[in-house]
């Protein structure tokens, strides 16, 4: 399989197994952000909210696209996804998996709404981490823009959910004098038509959210696994011909040679020389070249470096370009090299469709599952007191939007501290500070801040152990 061996054939699958485990409890971790709020109101049963909610969540991962994705499979370094000795990836793939998985369940368990978001990134830092303190690789660096990018995105959302929830709960109660909806759900009778329709639609939202942009995460992970595996089968996309990228390499050698040099500061000059090495060296091993299948192993991999090389080099040329006030270049020349890198590009970020349905299918059949726990946490102990249709509709309203705008952006974000966080602005809005139940904020919040460095510590240690057994 793969031209692995029997044994290493079995090691992969219990990975691809172990992976699609990590979605699953992802699934039933993070349901309880989706169908809290129509569980607490009565709009739905929850047997069927779980179902429902389960349904979109597949539908999420299948058509939220795989920039998130991408994200992932960049934060580490080429160097770290390459050894030459398979064993060595194998210790990267199973620690960073493993730690993902015992600090979801371990948090699940005690009933914490925590981040896979924050866990499964951690794991990844962790081993990038470790890696680079080994003997010979500390010219080898993590992408630290990314990680900041990252960083950002997971520790902003929390704070723009209460926010926005306090302010979206504010302008409710100024607009809409129908009070009902600010008061607590009559036990065990549903809500009126319209409530329950708005309801259900902020669920679906946060359902198809999380699948589009958590899902992702997923589909990152198994791409790393197969690229740490086979990396002659995976670190391009095989399913497109040969020719097809020779041709989109002479596109973007021809327009960038329309650029002045003269224009470009000393960095870019460097970058614009790299550039056509890169892409010289591409032409050159395609040359005459019908299928990926008629390369040698080792190319691969070596192409999958030169086109992501010539993609961010080229986008700094571009930048310098556009920023600089003496550049006659004409922006239409721009915008046709942008195009050409994106379509460039796309050879190295992509996902075979039997990846992106394993992890669909992981992530909704979690999401049935296992919801119980969590979603006692957020209609129960958040507040002191009981959720309203208000409350409820706002923090999904905030969840759903939050998320969208991240997985436009391919960056990850934290469904869990999204939602809960949101919550704690409408209770905020409701009754003020005091409406919120410090001890369980404080779980959350002690959650939120120590599964970085624990999943980091983790991850770094059982890579390290991992490595001293596969020398």
């Amino acid at each position: 399989m793969f031209g692995l061996n029997a044994s290493f054939t079995i090691l992969l699958l219990l990975c691809l197994l172990a992976a699609a485990a990590f979605e699953f409890i992802n699934g039933f971790h993070d349901t309880a952000n989706a169908v809290a709020t129509v569980i607490y109101t009565h709009s739905l049963k929850p047997t069927t909210a779980v179902i429902w909610s389960g349904l979109w969540n597949f539908i999420g991962v299948n058509v939220g696209g795989i920039a998130v994705a991408m994200g992932i499979v960049n934060l580490l370094p080429m160097e770290v996804l390459i050894d030459q000795n398979l064993l060595h990836n194998i210790s990267m793939i199973a620690a960073l998996i493993a730690t993902a998985i015992i600090w979801n369940l371990s948090t699940w368990y005690i009933g914490i709404p925590c981040s896979s978001s924050h866990t499964l990134l951690g794991s990844i830092f962790g081993v990038g981490l470790a890696f680079m303190l080994l003997p010979g690789s500390h010219s080898i660096a993590l992408n630290w823009q990314k990680v900041m990018d990252v960083g950002l995105s997971l520790l902003i959302s929390p704070v723009f959910g209460f926010g926005f929830a306090l302010f979206l709960m504010f302008i409710l109660r100024k607009v809409i004098k129908n009070k009902t909806i600010f008061k607590e759900p009559p036990a065990k009778k549903a809500p009126p038509t319209w409530i329950r329709g708005i309801l259900i639609l902020t669920c679906t939202s946060v359902s198809y959210a999380h699948g589009s942009n958590d899902g992702q995460k997923g589909v990152g992970l198994i791409m790393l696994i197969l690229i740490g595996f086979a990396p002659s089968f995976f670190a391009i996309d095989r399913s497109k011909k040969a020719e097809d990228l020779l041709g989109e390499t002479k596109k973007i050698e021809w327009t960038i040679k329309k650029v002045d040099t003269n224009f470009l500061n000393t960095e870019n000059r460097k970058n614009y020389q790299i550039v056509l090495q890169n892409l010289l060296f591409i032409k050159s091993e395609l040359k005459g070249i019908s299928s990926f299948d008629k390369l040698d192993k080792s190319v691969n991999f070596k192409i999958r470096k030169a086109i992501l090389s010539v993609s961010k080099k080229s986008e700094s040329i571009v930048k310098n370009l556009a920023e600089s006030p003496k550049s006659k270049i004409r922006p239409a020349v721009l915008a046709v090299l942008t195009s050409n890198l994106k379509k460039f590009k796309a050879n190295t970020e992509y996902s075979p469709r039997w990846v992106i349905l394993l992890v669909s299918i992981s992530l909704g059949l979690g999401t049935m599952i296992g919801w119980k726990r969590i979603v006692v946490t957020i209609g129960e102990k958040i507040g002191k007191t009981h959720l309203t249709y208000a409350q409820g509709a706002s923090a999904e309203i905030v969840a759903a939007s939050t998320i969208g705008v991240s997985t436009m952006l391919g960056l990850p974000v934290s469904t869990t501290h999204v939602l809960s966080s949101g919550i704690a602005g409408s209770m905020v809005a409701g009754g003020g500070r005091q409406n919120l139940r410090m001890g369980t904020i404080k779980n959350i919040l002690i959650a939120w801040l120590i599964t970085l460095p624990v999943t980091i510590l983790l991850s770094g240690m059982l890579f390290f152990i991992l490595r001293m057994i596969f020398k």
